[in-house]
Formats: C-alpha cells, sequence, structure tokens
C-alpha cells in the first residue's frame, strides 16, 4: 500500500524533518512510503498534480502556522480528484483546538502530538478497510533510538539547512510556547548524537548548516559540552545551529565554546525581555542579566555567530519597557532578532488573552496586533524598528559605522528611533525598499544631527561601504545633511 508523506516548506533552503521521522516507522510496518517536499513558492496547481499523480491509499500532511492555509486547500482538491483516498493532518497547528476542523469534511483524521506511532496505527487500519478515528493520540514514541539522520542520499537535494533532532521536549514551560504542553525530556546519547553527524558528513554537508531542533540543547550541560567538544574536531565539517539556553551555561561550556574553530557553530538564545514582572507572568525562570552577560561573553569571544531574541507584546511590557529591554539585550549578538508574539492554539497566552487585553490576527500566524500595554500604532512602530534593526545591524552591513554612531544617542533604542524617523521624513519609502546608497545616505544624514564632528564616523562609512560593495561609496552619501538636534 502506497502512503504520501507532505510537507510544504517555507521556502526551497527548507527541508521536513517530520515527514522523514515518519518515513522509517512505516516503511518498517511495511508500507510504500513517498515523501513529496515542495514550497511555498511553487505554484499550487502543480503541487496539487504531484500528489493527485501519486493516486495513494493515505496521504500524511505536515502542517505549521506557515502552511496550513495552503495544505487545507490543496487536502479539498485532492479529496474531490480522489474521493476514495484517505487523508489524515499532523503537525503542530492541528493538536490543538481541534473543533476548529471538524466542517473540514475532507480530513478524515487528525493526529494530535506526535506522529510515529499513530501514522502506522492509522495506515493499518486504511489497509484493512476499517474506519479511521476522527482524531488519534499520538502518545510518546520510543524516538531516541537508533534512526540515524533520517536523511538519504537524493532526498535533500540543494537545500542549505539540513535538520536533526537530538532531543525531544523541554525544561521550560514558556507561557508562548508549545513546548510548554509536554513534560519531560527524551534525549539521545552523546556517542550516538556524535555518530549520526558523521553521517552527514557522507552526504557532503561541508556548505550545509546542520540545525538541531532541540528546544533547549543544553538543558544537560555534561553532555553539551562533549558534543560540542567533538565537533571541533576537524572530521567535522558542517556548520552547526543551536538552540540554547544561556542559563546553564558552565565555566567548561565557556571554555569549549572558546576553543570551537570560528565560524563551525551559531548559537539561537532566547531572552525575550528583561522586564522581571514580564519573564515572571509568562513562566520563563531566568535572570536577564546573567543571560545578557553570557551572550556577550561567547560574542567577544569572536569565534561564534551569536542570535539573541525579542518578543514584542509579551504580558506587562509596554512599548517604553520594550524600549529598556531593547536597549540591555543590544550590541551583545551578532543578530538581534526583534520578533512579535503569536498566539499558538494550545498556549496559555491564547487561552488568556482576553486577561491580557490581546487583540490578534484570526489567520495564521496568528500575531499579535494590539495589548492591554501597548498601541496598535506602537506595535506597528516597533515592526519599523524590527526591518531597521535586521537592514542595519543584523546584516553587518554597517557594523563600524554603528558601533560609532549609536553611542551618540541616549540609548541603542533611541538611535534607532531616530533614524527611523529620518528615514520616514526624507525617503518617502519604507525601509525595506532603500536602496544600499540610500541606506547609508540617510544614515549619515541622521549622525548628522547628532554630532559636529562626523569625520570618524565618515571614515567608518567608507569602510562598511567598500566592505559590501565593489564601487566607492557615492560623494552623495553625504552632501545634503539636515539641522542638528538639540
Amino acid at each position: 500500500m502506497k502512503i504520501v508523506l507532505f510537507a510544504l516548506n517555507g521556502s526551497y533552503a527548507h527541508t521536513s524533518l517530520a515527514v522523514r521521522c515518519l518515513r522509517g516507522p512505516l516503511e518498517r510496518a511495511g508500507y510504500d512510503v513517498v515523501i513529496i517536499e515542495r514550497s511555498l513558492r511553487d505554484r499550487s496547481d502543480e503541487v496539487l498534480q504531484a500528489l493527485y499523480g501519486e493516486h495513494a491509499a493515505l496521504y500524511g500532511f505536515s502542517a505549521y502556522i506557515w502552511n496550513i492555509t495552503e495544505m487545507l486547500s490543496l487536502a479539498e482538491d485532492l479529496k474531490a480528484l480522489l474521493p476514495d483516498t484517505r487523508i489524515v493532518f499532523g503537525g503542530p497547528e492541528v493538536s490543538y483546538d481541534t473543533a476548529r476542523f471538524d466542517t473540514c469534511s475532507f480530513i478524515d483524521s487528525l493526529v494530535i502530538g506526535e506522529g510515529e506511532d499513530a501514522m502506522v496505527t492509522l495506515a493499518d487500519a486504511v489497509r484493512d478497510h476499517r474506519d479511521l478515528p476522527g482524531k488519534i493520540d499520538g502518545g510518546t514514541p520510543d524516538v531516541m533510538k537508533d534512526e540515524g539522520i533520517l536523511y538519504r542520499d537524493g532526498d535533500y537535494t540543494d537545500s542549505e539547512m539540513l535538520y536533526y533532532e537530538s532531543s525531544r521536549g523541554c525544561p521550560y514551560h514558556c507561557a508562548y510556547c508549545l513546548s510548554s504542553e509536554s513534560t519531560g525530556i527524551r534525549a539521545k546519547s552523546v556517542e550516538q548524537t556524535l555518530c549520526d553527524l558523521e553521517h552527514f558528513e557522507t552526504l557532503g554537508t561541508k556548505s550545509r548548516i546542520i540545525k538541531f531542533v532541540d528546544r533547549t540543547f543544553n538543558f544537560h550541560a555534561d553532555r553539551a559540552n562533549r558534543i560540542w567538544a567533538a565537533l571541533a574536531d576537524e572530521r567535522f565539517t558542517g556548520h552547526y545551529h543551536f538552540e540554547i539556553c544561556a542559563s546553564l551555561l558552565n565555566e567548561e561550556s565557556f571554555r569549549v565554546l572558546s576553543a570551537m574553530p570560528k565560524g563551525k557553530i551559531q548559537l539561537e538564545i532566547g531572552l525575550q525581555s528583561t522586564n522581571p514582572e514580564t519573564l515572571a507572568e509568562v513562566s520563563r525562570h531566568i535572570d536577564p542579566k546573567s543571560v545578557i552577560e553570557a551572550t556577550r561573553r561567547i560574542h567577544d569571544m569572536g569565534n561564534i555567530h551569536v542570535h539573541l531574541d525579542l518578543i514584542a507584546g509579551l504580558p506587562y511590557e509596554s512599548y517604553e519597557r520594550f524600549r529598556q529591554s531593547f536597549s540591555d539585550a543590544y550590541d551583545c549578538c551578532d543578530m538581534l532578532q526583534l520578533g512579535f508574539l503569536k498566539l499558538l492554539h494550545g498556549t496559555r497566552l491564547r487561552r488568556d488573552a482576553e486577561k491580557y487585553g490581546y487583540v490578534y490576527s484570526a489567520k495564521p500566524p496568528y500575531t499579535i496586533l494590539q495589548t492591554a500595554w501597548m498601541s496598535r500604532d506602537e506595535l506597528f512602530r516597533l515592526s519599523e524598528i524590527a526591518d531597521l534593526l535586521d537592514r542595519y545591524y543584523s546584516s553587518g552591513s554597517f557594523a563600524r559605522s554603528l558601533a560609532c554612531a549609536v553611542p551618540l544617542a541616549a540609548s541603542p533604542f533611541d538611535f534607532y528611533e531616530g533614524l527611523l524617523d529620518t528615514i520616514k521624513s526624507h525617503s518617502g519609502v519604507s525601509v525595506r525598499r532603500l536602496s544600499q546608497v540610500d541606506a547609508f545616505r540617510y544614515f549619515y544624514d541622521y549622525v548628522s544631527t547628532l554630532t559636529d564632528d562626523t569625520a570618524s564616523f565618515e571614515a567608518c562609512m567608507h569602510t562598511d561601504f567598500a566592505s559590501k560593495e565593489t564601487r566607492r561609496m557615492p560623494l552623495s552619501v553625504i552632501k545634503h545633511t539636515y539641522p542638528k538636534q538639540t
């Protein structure tokens, strides 16, 4: 019996680990499994044709907030073409508040939670011509046994990023995250993890990023340190991305990380806010000062690319208080990511939305639009500052200039507000649409209002421009200035 496992990725650079997690258990149960993997950029009629062309007995759709709308549309059309086929939806977007899918008659069953065992159960029912349950609880399958890396030759094409899971579960219960709904952590041993990572080398992963999907990779400090220490060896040629909790790093962690070859790993650290009241309300029990200190310590090593995350829209954080969180976190990392709260189905913040005065989009990804502490206008202004942060800071294209200019303002957040106002006042276009020359021009225009002595800043600008462009910076960049602020 043929089974199609279908993934719709955000871009061509990504691959789906979820469908590969399901392939092995189904094949061991004796089923013929076909993976169909497409991107949201693909034409929907071509994707539908690929699905229809298999004429499978069972289709498994892997649903997330970024693809659920397209997935539902494709499934409805597929069912119209193949009315006798069975369609199963699984994934985080359908595991909670399942009543909203009651009207989707084209879905035969929903998998709640993990799918490895549940999909085999459903496949057996289809094979035996039994009715499928409207939904099935996936339970807690034994997924940390010797499954290997799940990728096979030929099914990762030219993807820039491959995914790997060395543990499942999270020690924290943050109120905005779906991981808060699970308990316990299942993990592979250090030896098995390293064996798997060596297998990646046989795929030619030298230019690819191996992204660990573990929610908190260093939940056990000694285990993480041993894996990192091994990865420093030259036999591991990939680039590795880990999401970690900075509070769990110990002195051995810093010692091991400091010895890592430059560029081999990158770390993503969740700060979210520096407001103690906010962190307590969302059950994120960290000391923001220690997180920032640890992040800065890693960043200052100079060999590891560090992402630090903030979330706008959390409880008890006003625009002015977020200004403080932003300034506290600024300049201790390579990439400061300013994200916006999304009220995911199954999270406590969504259940308590009325309590917090949340107004949010009814459509995925359920982005917050307004809170009891932050107006719509303020949240939109933060979205513009997020664009500015991506363009200037996280891109690395203005590194020297920013280091020279930001201290001229009252705070890092004040600097970006002022730069935003200059661009909006004089450009007439959004930050995303600025040419690189104009991005430098308005940057200079703003800084020239902060100081009369721009000589050192101009030198930094020329260096930054030359590092990314083959031409020299046009003289027009520093030709026009505006009145100095008082």
